[in-house]
């Protein structure tokens, strides 16, 4: 069964159809009966596994089989040690605490184009970009863990879950998983 990574633009839903009429992966997923595994935000970017084998679908968004995503998160503020020392333990949220996160600032901004819709911009309070990787997958769980520590986020993207990632993709870009991808996922029937 085909299994395809997608680079989801901003503003782009996570569902083929929108009463609204708002962009949606129909607008550039043209592969009939692929659905996502997983989700991204309206206003979040980056990496979308998509496939027709409901049992993979399942293996990679059970929380039990804690699969690392690795999103670039581009914050308001400059990240303290104590700062990123509590995503790396873990963050109280309302749902509960979260599991503990790898967590560093990046020295450089991540290579991706700018965004359709500018980030928020003040003059006085600068930004920064951390790597955030985690296991879980609640709703909307980085933009709150970073808020819950005092960095909101002003800039979202996904660049990998697991081994597979962006690399040598293009933004609004589909390709295929290779057999050696497939290798990362675990023998089925």
């Amino acid at each position: 069964m085909p299994t395809f990574r997608f680079w989801k633009p901003y503003g782009v839903l996570c569902q083929f159809t929108d009463p609204e009429g708002r962009p949606t992966l129909a607008d550039y997923v043209k592969v009939p009966g692929v659905y996502a595994a997983g989700r991204l935000d309206f206003d979040s970017e980056g990496l979308l596994i998509l496939t027709s084998d409901g049992a993979l679908n399942a293996w990679l968004t059970s929380p039990k089989y804690a699969h690392e995503k690795t999103y670039w998160v581009q914050v308001e503020g400059i990240p303290s040690a104590d700062q990123l020392a509590q995503l790396r333990t873990g963050v109280e949220l309302k749902d509960g605490r979260t599991r503990p996160a790898k967590a560093r600032l990046l020295e450089e901004p991540p290579t991706i184009p700018p965004r359709p819709v500018p980030v928020r911009f003040r003059a006085n309070i600068p930004t920064s970009w951390i790597e955030l990787r985690i296991t879980e997958g609640r709703n909307r769980q980085v933009r709150r863990m970073t808020a819950a520590v005092g960095l909101p986020t002003l800039r979202l993207f996904r660049w990998a879950i697991g081994p597979i990632d962006l690399s040598n993709l293009e933004q609004g870009e589909l390709s295929e998983v290779t057999d050696v991808e497939n290798a990362f996922f675990p023998k089925r029937n």
